[in-house]
């Protein structure tokens, strides 16, 4: 059921930082996109990814971000896969290690896709259920 290619559900307009970019560059382009997980690049290359749960390790105010470059709070050992991996292995890279979110890269680095805890449920759900399920919801609610 997992064995389709990890291209079936990733993202590939990816939103994406440089390690020059600020926090507060960073936050707000979260905050308006409604995502966790950016991303980081350098000469299109993935350097780091910064998610939501490293601003909350600072503590900082918003006020106190635009001194910061997302290079000095970003994770840079990061857990890849490439496209040619199946969808479980997204799902035991996920489950093992707590991640939420997976970038997927070629041999050279270069991000192709991004493929989240949220795609893995939706997947899982529209295998599970593909029809339309409206017609089971009362119209009273």
């Amino acid at each position: 059921m997992m064995n389709e290619y990890v291209t079936a559900i990733m993202t590939k307009e990816v939103i994406t930082v440089s390690p020059e970019n600020t926090l507060a560059e960073a936050r707000d382009l979260m905050l308006g996109k409604h995502i966790h997980h950016m991303p980081v690049l350098e000469n299109n290359k993935l350097v780091g990814m910064l998610t939501s749960w490293d601003f909350f390790k600072l503590g900082k105010a918003a006020s106190e971000l635009g001194d910061i470059k997302i290079r000095e709070v970003m994770t840079t050992k990061i857990a890849t896969l490439e496209p040619d991996q199946h969808i479980g292995a997204v799902a035991e890279l996920l489950m093992e290690h707590l991640f939420h979110a997976v970038p997927i890269v070629n041999d050279d680095r270069e991000l192709l896709g991004i493929v989240t805890s949220t795609d893995l449920i939706t997947y899982e759900y529209n295998k599970e259920y593909p029809e339309n399920l409206d017609k089971f919801i009362p119209e009273n609610m």
